[in-house]
């Protein structure tokens, strides 16, 4: 597998396709809610260097996983870069192995390149991977809470 950094150009095409499964794989209230991506603003986020994307590859070039950050000044901390964690996925057959460890250690990694001083990755209650992030080092801080309102 290789890790490494892309932009949305790069993957935007072959990204969709996961972005489906990982829908499928993680998301509630498919039944009101559908996938639909918002491009431009991922294309804005881009071009003021606020995203982040990590990918996985396997040896042949396909698209196995991603790992997405915003990176920005924190809010109530202006003198301090995050990285907010936006969304992460691997595909079923390659979790395997060390491979969801590598990729996450790998934008880690660029987090820090970058000037990230805070780095925060979330999981859903019913597909926890919080122990995967208790092993890398990460802290529990806080439950988020949502509702659909339709």
């Amino acid at each position: 597998m290789n890790y490494q950094i892309e932009t949305l150009n790069e993957v935007v095409k072959e990204i969709m396709p996961l972005l489906h499964l990982h829908w499928e794989d993680v998301a509630l209230n498919q039944d009101s809610i559908t996938l639909d991506p918002n491009w431009q603003v991922y294309q804005e986020l881009q071009k003021m260097g606020f995203l982040h994307i990590t990918t996985a590859r396997t040896d042949e070039g396909a698209l196995a996983g991603y790992a997405i950050y915003i990176i920005q000044p924190l809010l109530h901390y202006k003198r301090e870069l995050g990285a907010d964690g936006d969304v992460f996925w691997l595909h079923p057959d390659h979790r395997k192995g060390s491979v969801g460890i590598r990729l996450l250690k790998e934008a880690e990694t660029n987090m820090k390149n970058l000037g990230c001083t805070y780095i925060v990755n979330k999981t859903k209650l019913h597909k926890d991977v919080g122990r995967i992030f208790e092993r890398l080092g990460y802290n529990a801080i806080e439950r988020v809470y949502a509702k659909a309102l339709h």
